[in-house]
């Protein structure tokens, strides 16, 4: 068993936010809390962490209530990297770093030769040797994180506990951090309970989900099962069509309105399209789109109007004269799309048809 929390109550002062809290994280497999700013999701970590004291329950380290172990046996077993950073004096960074060695070291502080190697070991799982000689103060906050991290993992935790691991990282050290975490879960056998608002992230990195709704724990399990149907957009409170469960994706509201534009798009074609004149509010039609296609989401999001076909069926002729109808209503055409298959050829014979009308501009 890794982290367990049995009916954990947390809150401030004497105000409980939320109860019944119940997680369990096993060894090599990452939890991650999400949910809206305010329902409580570091709270329950600053509670496991004990930076805030239970209001009521467990919390279980390895079988053992953490109430009945010591400071040192707790940071032996636990680690833990939260948003406030800390503000060493005078410190390097390989330094700050290296107190992530004192629950091994004695009352002394003092370093092994093996303890620096831990040190210099965890630096560069995290990318952070370059800055290794540097002042603490001197780096950016993105720098910090990543030290902050190596200093987690210098403990040789059983158990990792990250506040929004990735805040102030750049994409590329998003997913670097990330991918070290899910390998070091895995082959470090290290139970991992995390907080991120990047729900395209979440949906990769996790073993369960826990959503955080400010009342409780409102459902759990595999990103999977978490992310399907309109659950998640009802849990941060937007509408169904501003969130796709499938990609992580988001996508900014529309007004609708009688569409200028008739996009032919597909397979992705179109995205860039859309995104371009939802942003110039230009209003515009989209089709003839599979149910299935990659850009489906995004033209319910941003289209005013959506033509679709059955997934793996011939675009039937029907819907080809809709989408003339469509054209003749818009003032111009635009079509991204530049391969034709068998099952959307009906597509080409509207480019053809809009070009013929004089409609048809470069996309």
């Amino acid at each position: 068993m890794g982290l367990e929390t049995k009916n954990l109550s947390v809150g401030y002062g004497k105000k409980v936010l939320l109860g019944d809290v119940n997680l369990t994280v096993t060894p090599g497999t990452i939890l991650t809390l999400i949910g809206p700013n305010g329902s409580g999701k570091s709270t329950i970590l600053k509670t496991v962490t004990r930076q805030l004291k239970d209001m009521g329950g467990k919390v279980m380290l390895l079988g053992r209530n953490m109430a009945e172990m010591t400071g040192e046996e707790i940071s032996k077993t636990l680690s833990m990297v939260m948003t406030q950073m800390p503000t060493p004096e005078l410190m390097t960074c390989r330094e700050v770093v290296g107190t992530g060695r004192y629950p091994y070291v004695g009352r002394m502080g003092i370093l092994s030769a093996a303890d620096w190697e831990k040190v210099d070991d965890a630096m560069e799982t995290v990318s952070a040797t370059e800055v290794a000689d540097k002042s603490f103060y001197e780096i950016s906050d993105g720098q910090r994180q990543r030290v902050m991290l190596a200093r987690a993992l210098c403990q040789e935790p059983k158990i990792l506990v990250l506040d929004e691991p990735t805040s102030y990282l750049d994409m590329r050290f998003k997913l670097d951090i990330l991918e070290s975490i899910r390998s070091l879960a895995r082959r470090e056998g290290i139970a991992v309970i995390l907080s991120l608002h990047e729900l395209d992230l979440a949906m990769k990195i996790s073993d369960t989900v826990t959503c955080v709704d400010g009342k409780g724990i409102a459902k759990v399990g595999t990103p999977e099962e978490v992310f399907q149907d309109d659950f998640v957009q009802k849990l941060y409170g937007v509408e169904a069509e501003r969130f796709s469960p499938l990609t992580g994706a988001l996508f900014l509201r529309s007004k609708k309105a009688q569409p200028k534009v008739f996009v032919i798009g597909g397979g992705g074609a179109g995205i860039p399209t859309y995104y371009r004149l939802q942003r110039d509010e230009i209003p515009f039609a989209a089709g003839i789109l599979f149910e299935n296609d990659l850009e489906t989401e995004a033209a319910k999001a941003c289209a005013d109007s959506v033509l679709f076909a059955k997934a793996f069926s011939p675009i039937s002729p029907q819907l080809v004269e809709e989408a003339k109808k469509q054209i003749d209503a818009c003032e111009w055409v635009l079509c991204p799309l530049q391969a034709f298959g068998p099952l959307n050829e009906a597509n080409k014979t509207l480019r053809d048809y809009a070009k013929q009308k004089g409609l048809l501009r470069e996309a």
